[in-house]
């Protein structure tokens, strides 16, 4: 799983530590001697990533009650992208 910086901590590193599975963490950072815009790696498919996930109405909207739920609409959604995406080919 890649995560930007913003992510680094123990608290996102807890969180991957579940019985649903075994999860490698890297997170992409900026050098630190970076001025102005730089390409990072992995960063694209982060962002699509989100884009296509925005586009779901539900997901648009920050009034979940759990988590869980926000969970299962952002498998719901992918779930969504796929079938749209079988069903093109």
């Amino acid at each position: 799983m890649f995560a930007d910086g913003g992510y680094a901590g123990p608290k996102l590193r807890e969180a991957l530590v579940c019985p649903s599975g075994r999860w490698t963490l890297r997170i992409v950072k900026r050098s630190d001697g970076a001025k102005g815009f730089e390409v990072l790696p992995r960063r694209r498919g982060v962002e699509r990533t989100f884009a296509w996930l925005g586009r779901c109405h539900r997901l648009a909207r920050d009034w979940k009650k759990s988590i869980d739920s926000v969970d299962a609409w952002v498998h719901i959604a992918n779930i969504r992208r796929i079938c749209r995406l079988i069903a093109r080919t």
